[in-house]
């Protein structure tokens, strides 16, 4: 289902350019600089997210990394709902997560969406949400492959979203789901070569 749309276009226009600068932030690439980690770009697999920036042994930065990425989804839905409504939340949902896979400051070499998804996720809908992150844990857990886990937890979030009777996210739900896999093209290759690293595989 499309969301019913209230608000005007410069309304919604500035959701989306505030929505995507908070989601350009690179929280993984700024912590591991300042804890003097190096440059996590050029660690592991050179993805700027929580699971790359544990493969440098700190798991607080890592935990870090994890809490402020999701929490630019959720902060950009939260702030846009109450401010202009439930339209404009799934639109700020979007354009974080956009800014997180496609950063401005970095060239638009981003990270690979999944934290930030999530985060967008559990704030729209929790319950959508919740399962989400339980698909994620638990394939995570039976596999010990992040990247796996993440192509799942996506793929389920169009049926969370049925199941839970939340259809007005659906194409916001496809939208996300297909960037994602698009973003771990390389590991669905590494995956099906068996040459994919496992979690808190160092770099």
């Amino acid at each position: 289902m499309i969301p019913v749309v209230d608000n005007g276009l410069p309304m919604l226009l500035a959701v989306a350019v505030l929505a995507y600068l908070l989601g350009s932030v690179p929280f993984g690439l700024v912590i591991t600089r300042a804890l003097g980690l190096g440059d996590l770009r050029k660690i592991g697999s050179g993805n700027i997210g929580a699971t790359n920036v544990l493969r440098t042994g700190n798991k607080p930065a890592a935990l870090a990394t994890l809490i402020l990425d999701s929490g630019k989804g959720a902060i950009a839905v939260l702030v846009a709902r109450a401010v202009a409504g439930e339209e404009a939340a799934q639109l700020a949902g979007f354009f974080s997560f956009l800014g997180h896979v496609f950063p401005v400051w970095l060239g638009f070499r981003g990270g690979k969406g999944v934290a930030t998804f999530l985060g967008t996720m559990l704030a729209l809908s929790w319950p959508v949400g919740l399962l989400c992150c339980g698909t994620w844990l638990a394939v995570a857990a039976l596999t010990r492959y992040s990247s796996l886990a993440a192509l799942v937890a996506a793929a389920t979030s169009v049926l969370w979203m049925t199941f839970t009777g939340d259809e007005r996210m659906i194409l916001l739900g496809i939208a996300m789901t297909a960037l994602v896999y698009i973003r771990h093209a390389a590991n669905i290759r590494r995956l099906r070569a068996g040459t994919e690293p496992k979690i808190g595989k160092k770099g």
